[in-house]
């Protein structure tokens, strides 16, 4: 009788430690997910970017410094692997775009043009789909860094190494604002 009790209380043991194991699995998995997802929306961004430049130059050839900044900034934010880093490289590039379109704001003609039009309005909805990506990113590696850091759970998350991840930050609140698309 007192095999079979500490055979249940192990079995129960186990099944909780299992449960934690793979709740712990399961926001390491989703916080990945959500930092792809970051990884995709950034990529279109830096597809739209190019585009961009290329409506402006036809107008604004005169405006080199602009163009070679958003170059070298995008390629500094294609790069960067951690979030930090990925933060630090997006903030340099949304100030460079913030010039771009401030460029154009001089030219009446590359306001109306069609195409200069629509690549504003898809990166501005890139920027807002940006913006929710950060968000949700934040949001599970808050779940997931609780988790890791609250009792009993911190001792199974040291056992198999799961370890806390930085949420995706930017520097200054000016940065946290969306690209001014104006139209």
């Amino acid at each position: 009788m007192a095999l079979i009790a500490v055979i249940i209380v192990l079995v129960v043991i186990a099944a909780i430690l299992a449960g934690i194991y793979n709740s712990l699995v399961q926001l390491r998995v989703r916080t990945d997910s959500a930092w792809s997802d970051i990884d995709v929306q950034l990529k279109r961004r830096h597809d739209l970017i190019p585009n961009l430049v290329e409506t402006v130059k036809g107008y604004a050839a005169h405006e080199k410094g602009t163009f070679e900044n958003i170059a070298k900034y995008r390629s500094a934010a294609m790069t960067a692997a951690t979030p930090a880093d990925r933060a630090a490289a997006e903030t340099q590039l949304t100030g460079a775009l913030r010039g771009l379109l401030a460029v154009a704001e001089n030219y009446p003609q590359l306001r109306a043009s069609e195409e200069f039009t629509a690549l504003q309005s898809q990166l501005s909805q890139t920027e807002d789909n940006i913006q929710n990506s950060r968000r949700y990113y934040n949001a599970v590696v808050r779940d997931l860094n609780t988790r890791i850091q609250t009792f009993p759970t911190n001792i199974i998350a040291g056992i198999f190494g799961f370890q806390t991840r930085q949420f995706f930050e930017l520097d200054s609140p000016a940065d946290r604002e969306n690209v001014a698309v104006k139209f």
